[in-house]
């Protein structure tokens, strides 16, 4: 008869020895060998009449080491789901195992020592006791004049009109690049783009005034652009933006269209193309509207950085106990490709953390019947297809098409979307948990120090 035992070798974890005897395994043994015989193809002898004792001599020490290791994983396995272990991973085994004890001219009773590290007990830290500070960013009239401002010119007329008559003026231009006298660098960059005339730098604005279509200006990056806009005008050229002998590469730019836009007068018309499907009658109503747009997506960035504290303090607060020599090991055996020793020492720290938080995780699932249904993961797919298609306003986009279905069906059926769907989903829905039981410590703050505040986070992590 089998035996297992059991001794604890650690803190969680535990050293499983499991003894099987020959009865154990002998009667699947040979009733595997005469499968094997059944199927043998051996050249000179016709399929299934292959003598006994040829297959044996072949195959049978190898289907032998099968089987005992097949039956010695059955009772391991056996025992763990009788005895309900909770444990990380799977069972290591021992180095003190030894397949070469099998012989199966001479069947024994053989031993194999796994490890195990068992999962601890423990209680998540009481989100209802923390106190977090939520800020809340201050929509300033800045921040809305500017909004209107770009809503104006998106939604304006281009015209054409003669000459360039100041900082928002749209020229169509062609690099070439060319040498400091002038003429065209055999090889060198030419490409074409479209700039607003505030994108250069301010010194180099008055020169452009009055100039038209077809004129031809020489510029040098480093003089025409400020840092910002030299970085992705040089991207745009193709050139290294840290490379300084690049920003002072000479350029013929030739204006090749000059457009103005004329901004979108405030009226009803306007107020109905930026928001379909309310009724704004006024500038007043249409700034409030555009103000509450600003406060919901700033609000967006205050409840991330709230995820952000919750996840901490859920980290910081629940003591968990780790099997580590067991983890550690397992990090080098166990995962997709084997690590040293010290590789599994300087990973362990954030492998830790990483496997805290999923045990926190699969707590507060437990804890509050956190449930994630299929519709869930369709609405997922949905909104997901819209944010590709760059919210083309909701109003005239039916969510119900049947193209619209049929791509979130395709979804339903890939397994690894709905697999990343779900933990998303899931880490979301706790999160919404999270907000629901901290209490929030509402300070008003400016976007600017919010932005300091997260700045200096992010150096800290």
């Amino acid at each position: 008869m089998a035996t297992v035992t059991r001794e604890n070798i650690g803190l969680l974890n535990d050293k499983i020895t499991v003894k099987v005897a020959k009865e154990d395994y002998l009667p699947s043994f040979e009733k595997a060998l005469k499968n094997y015989s059944k199927q043998a193809n051996i050249p000179g002898f016709r399929k299934g009449m292959v003598p006994a004792g040829l297959i044996r001599k072949m195959h049978g020490q190898s289907v032998f080491t099968d089987e005992v290791l097949r039956s010695v994983e059955k009772q391991l396995n056996d025992y763990m789901v009788n005895e309900k272990l909770e444990i990380f991973a799977q069972p290591l085994p021992l180095s003190e195992n030894d397949s070469r004890q099998l012989d199966f001219n001479n069947p024994d009773e053989y031993a194999f020592a796994f490890e195990v590290g068992l999962k601890p007990d423990f209680k998540v830290a009481d989100l209802a006791s923390a106190k977090l500070p939520f800020h809340k960013i201050i929509v300033t009239d800045e921040m809305v004049n500017e909004e209107v401002e770009r809503l104006q010119l998106r939604n304006g007329n281009m015209t054409e009109p003669e000459t360039v008559t100041g900082d928002e003026n749209v020229l169509n231009v062609t690099f070439t690049e060319v040498d400091a006298d002038g003429n065209e660098v055999e090889g060198g960059v030419r490409k074409d783009n479209s700039l607003l005339v505030k994108y250069f730098a301010e010194s180099f604005r008055p020169g452009l005034i009055g100039k038209k279509n077809g004129d031809t200006i020489t510029i040098q990056l480093s003089q025409a652009f400020d840092a910002k806009e030299r970085e992705w005008i040089m991207s745009d050229l193709g050139l290294a933006k840290d490379d300084a002998t690049a920003a002072d590469k000479h350029f013929s730019m030739a204006i090749t269209k000059v457009g103005l836009v004329e901004k979108s007068p405030l009226d009803e018309n306007f107020f109905k193309a930026v928001f379909p499907g309310k009724e704004i009658a006024d500038e007043n109503a249409f700034r409030a509207a555009i103000a509450e747009d600003i406060q919901a997506q700033l609000d967006s960035q205050s409840r991330n950085q709230l995820h952000d504290a919750i996840y901490h303090f859920l980290l910081d607060s629940t003591n968990i106990s780790f099997p580590e020599s067991f983890l550690k090991r397992w990090m080098q055996n166990g995962g997709d490709k084997p690590k040293t020793a010290e590789e599994a020492e300087k990973e362990f720290p954030s492998f830790a953390n990483s496997l805290k938080w999923t045990l926190i995780v699969d707590q507060l699932v437990k804890d509050h019947n956190v449930e994630v249904k299929p519709e869930d993961i369709r609405e997922f797919a949905k909104a997901q297809l819209f944010s590709y298609m760059g919210n083309m306003n909701m109003g005239q986009l039916d969510a119900e098409q049947p193209w619209v279905n049929d791509y979130v069906e395709r979804m339903m059926k890939d397994r690894k979307f709905v697999e990343d769907s779900f933990h998303r989903i899931q880490t979301d829905k706790i999160f919404g948990l999270g907000e629901s039981l901290v209490k929030k410590d509402e300070k008003a703050i400016s976007l600017e120090d919010f932005q300091k505040l997260q700045a200096a986070h992010q150096h800290h992590h």
